[in-house]
């Protein structure tokens, strides 16, 4: 494969996780709206991935020579205690969509949340954190990068923001950041570990124990959910999450973090028009002016993927 078509895949499977992102972050919300409890529907949501991960992890080689490999970077200390921390913002994105989404919508938890995310891309890349190494923040990627937040811009027109807390805005803009350095953390632990099996495992290790004491610490509070409910898809999060973290861990190696931030936003943004438009939240905004935000962040994407060439004269 070219390099061209090569990058193309890479944006494409970008875009894909975006999809996925925007459809877990519905389904969480959902969840914590039924049991009344954003912390026990995302402990719930990591630890049922958490399970699925274990169960592949055991029965796969890649997932048993992977660990194995974790093990001994842990002892040797080739793999740094800080490359174990993904899961750690992990959790406070699904404790997000769960504080959140049944209220703004899968729209308006995107605005925040790519606001962040595309911010965090641009440092991080300039830094070379992630396994690409430093990935030149160039005018074409700053215009795409623009853009994207130009479409963030252009969904927070109109009266949909009336009565939301900010604080709901604000929690998915620092989810974002944090998932832009998660993304980059998760590529570099799968090139020492060399499977992205392990690395989303690791992930899942880790915000499963943060959620699990957030999530008794609450109940200790304020008294356990109010009911536990039937439908099968409620539970279905941890899975979605589990697919998109894994590809994350392997995309970013091609796109870098600003390139995977920028495809997820497309995925995000045109994922959240179908779900609010077949399944509103009270504080989510028209459908055009979903559709025109996610058109503007399309051409965001394209800038700054696309490699254009200057034509010659003569």
């Amino acid at each position: 494969m070219s390099e061209r078509g090569a990058i193309g895949v890479a944006v494409g499977g970008a875009v894909l996780i975006g999809a996925l992102t925007a459809l877990q972050a519905r389904i969480n919300g959902s969840l914590g709206a039924e049991l009344g409890d954003g912390f026990v529907a995302a402990a719930v949501s990591f630890g049922s991935g958490l399970v699925i991960l274990i169960v592949l992890s055991l029965l796969l080689p890649e997932g048993r020579r992977g660990f194995g490999r974790l093990v001994d970077g842990i002892r040797s200390r080739t793999v740094p205690p800080w490359m174990l921390l993904g899961g750690l913002v992990g959790a406070f994105t699904v404790a997000s969509q769960g504080l959140t989404v049944a209220t703004i919508g899968v729209a308006l938890f995107t605005v925040g949340f790519v606001a962040g995310q595309t911010s965090g891309g641009l440092v991080l890349d300039r830094v070379g954190y992630g396994p690409a190494g430093v990935v030149p923040v160039t005018v074409r990627r700053l215009v795409g990068a623009a853009l994207a937040v130009a479409g963030v811009v252009v969904c927070l027109s109109g009266d949909a923001l009336g009565g939301v807390p900010p604080w709901m805005l604000v929690v998915p803009a620092v989810a974002g950041a944090g998932v832009a350095w998660q993304q980059g953390t998760n590529g570099r632990l799968r090139v020492r570990v060399q499977s992205p099996l392990t690395a989303t495992l690791v992930n899942f290790i880790g915000g499963t124990i943060v959620l699990l004491i957030a999530a008794t610490v609450h109940v200790a509070a304020v008294g356990a959910p109010r009911a536990v409910p039937s439908e099968p898809w409620l539970y279905a999060g941890g899975a979605v999450s589990v697919i998109y973290i894994f590809l994350s861990s392997v995309v970013v190696r091609r796109t870098g973090v600003l390139l995977l931030g920028l495809g997820s936003v497309v995925g995000l943004l045109c994922t959240s028009v179908v779900l609010d438009a077949f399944w509103p939240a009270p504080a989510a905004p028209s459908t055009p002016v979903a559709v025109l935000a996610a058109t503007v962040a399309i051409a965001g994407v394209v800038v700054a993927a696309v490699p254009w060439r200057r034509r010659r004269l003569g």
